[in-house]
Order: structure tokens, then sequence, then C-alpha cells
């Protein structure tokens, strides 16, 4: 009988074999994927409509900060386009912020940097099963949101990524309210240095009360959407579309 705690979590914390393949390998497993996700659909809208969704993250000090922080899922994008940038320091990257938006935004790294930012040390909960506590640093992004007017008519934010998955970028999703989340910031370095390639150089998504393929790394662009359709399958994610991820991944 599955206890009520049973969590896709503690099974692969307890999957060693499985974890051997990735994160990125394992979810392709038939058999694993369906262990990974059993139960989730039913308990999904039951958790997301009982937590508080304002409630913040745990953050630790300094001395609880893990030796070693894993990267997880992409660890170099590895294009042309990707190289260029690197190649330059990111001196020519821009975050573009779009969509359902009254002033669209092109965003340099400088730009970011001069906006008023937070740092929180938190912990990083993957679904291969490992977690490690870092601190991150970069502006909110719902001071970004509302720096671009975001409309009322938006539901979601979208984000498009370097890194390219069958030659088409990566892409995630999140609602309003964890948009606007204190704790969701665009974080340009960890650990008090500007982020590696690695960690998702030059900005990645931190959204802590969420598992780890939730927050998108080597952003380059960020719309917000009255809708899902048409971004992808529909699903709201690449892993969601592509092996059934939940989108909504709570922790």
């Amino acid at each position: 009988m599955i206890r009520p705690d049973f969590s896709r979590r503690s099974l692969l914390a307890g999957g060693a074999g499985l974890l051997l393949a990735g994160c990125d390998r394992v979810i392709q497993i038939p058999a694993a994927r369906k262990i990974l996700f059993a139960g989730e659909d039913m308990q999904r809208g039951l958790h997301r409509a009982l937590q508080n969704r304002g409630a913040l993250a745990p953050e630790f000090t300094p001395a609880q900060m893990s030796p070693v922080f894993r990267s997880n899922g992409t660890r170099d994008p590895n294009t042309p386009a990707y190289k260029a940038m690197v190649a330059n320091r990111f001196a020519d990257w821009r975050l573009a912020v779009g969509g359902l938006v009254d002033r669209p935004l092109s965003l340099s790294l400088a730009d970011l940097r001069a906006l008023p930012n937070r740092s929180q040390i938190t912990r990083h909960d993957c679904v291969e099963g490992w977690s490690a506590i870092g601190q991150w640093t970069g502006p909110m992004l719902g001071n970004v949101l509302k720096a671009a007017g975001v409309r009322e008519s938006a539901r979601y934010v979208v984000f498009t990524c370097a890194d390219l998955y069958g030659g088409a970028p990566y892409y995630e999703s999140i609602d309003m309210i964890d948009a606007f989340h204190p704790q969701t910031i665009l974080a340009w370095a960890m650990n008090g240095r500007p982020l590696d390639i690695p960690h998702g150089a030059p900005v990645r998504l931190r959204v802590e009360r969420q598992l780890g393929y939730k927050h998108a790394k080597y952003l380059m662009r960020i719309d917000a959407v009255a809708s899902l359709d048409g971004i992808g399958k529909g699903k709201g994610g690449f892993w969601e579309d592509t092996v059934d991820y939940d989108w909504y991944a709570g922790i």
C-alpha cells in the first residue's frame, strides 16, 4: 500500500540502479516513468489546493552550504551561438522579455546586475534524488515583469533557453503565483561568483519551491502568455511534453 507521503523523490532515493542513467535518461524508460509518477496526477491537484503557495522555501546559513553542488540537466549548450557568447564573456547576450507586456525589454547582463538583487541560500532538489544547498543571487522575476508592464491577461511565464533538445530550444513555464514569489529570481551568481557554464551561465531561473527541472538554465527569452496552448505540446515544458513530468513540481 502506498503511504500518503510516498513521493517520487523517495522512490528515486531508493532507486540507485535507475539513478545511474541520470535524470535525462531514466525518465525515458517506460517502467521507470510509471514508477516515478505513480499517483502524481491524483495528488497534484490536492497538493496545490492545500499548500500555501506564498510560503517561503527554507533558507540556510553559509555554514550549511554543500561543498559540492552538482549540475542538473544540460552541462553545456555547446552550440555555435552559445560558444560565441562564452567567448565574448556574454557581453552581447540579451534577455528578451515579451509576450503580454506593455514595455518589452532587452536586458544585458549588466542591466540585470544593476537591478535590486536578492541573495538566498536554498536547497536544490533534483528529480534524480539528490539535493544540494547553495547561494543564488539575482533580481526577483516579479520586479522584471513589473518593469515590463505585464498585463492582467497573462497567466503564465514561459522561459526559452540556449540549450537545444532535438534541435529546438529547451523551454519551461510557471504560473503567476510562482513568478511573483519573492524567492523566484533570475540568478546570475552562485555562491558569490558569476554562474559557470554547467550551472546555467549567464542567467538561470530559481523557483525555489519546485524541483530542479523547473529551474531553467541558459535563459534567452521570457514571455508572459495567457495559455500554454501552442507552447510545445501544450503541457508547459520540454520534459512535461516529452516524458510526462508534472507541470507543477512543488516540494
